[in-house]
């Protein structure tokens, strides 16, 4: 299954209902594009990541939504799927620039 850090990680089944995916999305920090499973420093991912939707169709649009599904950390997730950002109407073969840019948070642990 294509999903299973996503399933290990606790991420289908808390966040998520299962899915298949439909069309190629490619997340890059920093220029290096991130897989399924991989964990990150605070301060790598201080900055909005480029997302790039695949597709043919201009006139589908998509939505991506960032949260933390355990936040502030895994052993205290009183803030569980934090949002901290949404895009909104992203059409198909183009990236997140292209969408409505809805919210913008910042999570600080205290």
């Amino acid at each position: 299954m294509a999903n299973d850090s996503l399933t290990r990680g606790h991420i289908i089944g808390d966040v998520l209902d299962p899915f298949t995916s439909s069309v190629p999305l490619t997340v890059m920090y920093d220029g290096r594009p991130v897989f399924d499973g991989m964990e990150f420093r605070a301060s790598a991912v201080s900055v909005k990541p480029r997302v790039e939707i695949g597709g043919d169709d201009f006139r589908v649009a998509y939505s991506l939504v960032m949260v933390d599904p355990d936040a502030p950390n895994p052993s205290n997730p009183t803030l569980r799927e934090y949002l901290h950002w949404m895009v909104t109407d992203i059409p198909a073969s183009t990236d997140d620039s292209f969408g409505e840019h809805i919210h913008s948070f910042t999570l600080c642990e205290t």
